[in-house]
C-alpha cells in the first residue's frame, strides 16, 4: 500500500498558511481544522515550509508571550521532509521515525500532491491488517 492509496480517499486538499501570518492565528486555524500543521505557502502556492503545533509549543516555551507576535515564517521548518505517491507506508512510517516528525508533505514531479499525517499512516496500516485477516479467515474456512 502506498501514500497514493491514502491520498485516495483522505483528498488533495492541503491547509495552508502564508508566511506572514501569526501564530495566534495559525493556532486558532489549526484547532478549528482539528490538525496539527500547516504548509507555509507564498501567494504563487510555492511551499516555503511547514509549521506545527510542536512549533508554537517549542516557541512559546523559548519565548514566552512574545512568540505570540512571531509569524509563520519565523518558526517553519524551511527543510522540508517529503515522500512521493509512490511511497509505501512502510517508507513514511521509517521516515518520520527518522526525522522525529508527524506530518509529510507528499510532492510528486515538484508539485504539492496532498500531505499524509501519522495517523493517516495508522489508519491505513490497521485498514490493510484488517483485510490480510479477513483474506485469511477466507482461505481457511475455503480449505
Amino acid at each position: 500500500m502506498t501514500i497514493k492509496s491514502i491520498l485516495r480517499h483522505k483528498g488533495e486538499d492541503v491547509f495552508s498558511v502564508g508566511p506572514g501570518d501569526d501564530v495566534t492565528g495559525i493556532a486558532q486555524a489549526l484547532a478549528q481544522h482539528r490538525i496539527g500543521a500547516a504548509l507555509v505557502r507564498d501567494l504563487d502556492g510555492k511551499v516555503l515550509g511547514i509549521v506545527s503545533e510542536r512549533d508554537i509549543v517549542r516557541a512559546l516555551a523559548r519565548e514566552g508571550t512574545v512568540a505570540l507576535s512571531r509569524t509563520a515564517r519565523d518558526l517553519m521548518t524551511a527543510e522540508l521532509v517529503t515522500v512521493s505517491l509512490g511511497t509505501s507506508i512502510a517508507e513514511g512510517f521509517a521516515i518520520m521515525t527518522q526525522h522525529r516528525c508527524r506530518h509529510l508533505p507528499v510532492m510528486e514531479q515538484g508539485r504539492l500532491a496532498g500531505m499524509v499525517s501519522i495517523g493517516d499512516l495508522v489508519k491505513a496500516r490497521i485498514e490493510q491488517a484488517e483485510q490480510e485477516a479477513e483474506s485469511l479467515r477466507a482461505f481457511v474456512t475455503a480449505a
